[in-house]
């Protein structure tokens, strides 16, 4: 098991702007996991975003932030980053890492058996 801990938003930010999620993994990090981030929105699923296979190598985005995301990872850090760009209101959300042992990439959330508490994302317009 790893904990994850998220960073990053808990404050506003204006339609058009940029913020940075990152992601901290202690624990069993020697163990080479899939990363991803999620998003819940108030009232919604928790609907997958972005996932990083542990080598980095391969990356993978729902369409709705393609293009305006980008996922990345330092595991010499055990660090997951989220670089959020030309934020829209629709982006507003609790945005959630996490971590599976599945070798190949997913946006399967049953997949992902260790989660973060959640950084809120607020973009308004």
């Amino acid at each position: 098991q790893v904990a994850l801990v998220e960073s990053g938003g808990d404050l506003v930010v204006q339609a058009g702007g940029s913020l940075r999620l990152a992601c901290v993994a202690s624990g069993r990090t020697a163990t080479r996991y899939t990363m991803a981030w999620f998003r819940q929105a108030p009232g919604k699923e928790r609907e997958f975003v972005a996932g990083i296979s542990w080598g980095g190598r391969d990356t993978s985005y729902s369409d709705p932030v393609k293009g305006r995301f980008t996922i990345s990872r330092d595991n010499a850090k055990n660090t997951l980053y989220l670089q959020m760009d030309n934020l829209r209101p629709e982006d507003t959300a609790r945005y959630y890492c996490a971590a599976s042992t599945v070798a190949v990439l997913t946006s399967r959330r049953e997949l992902f058996r260790d989660w973060g508490q959640g950084t809120q994302v607020n973009v308004s317009s």
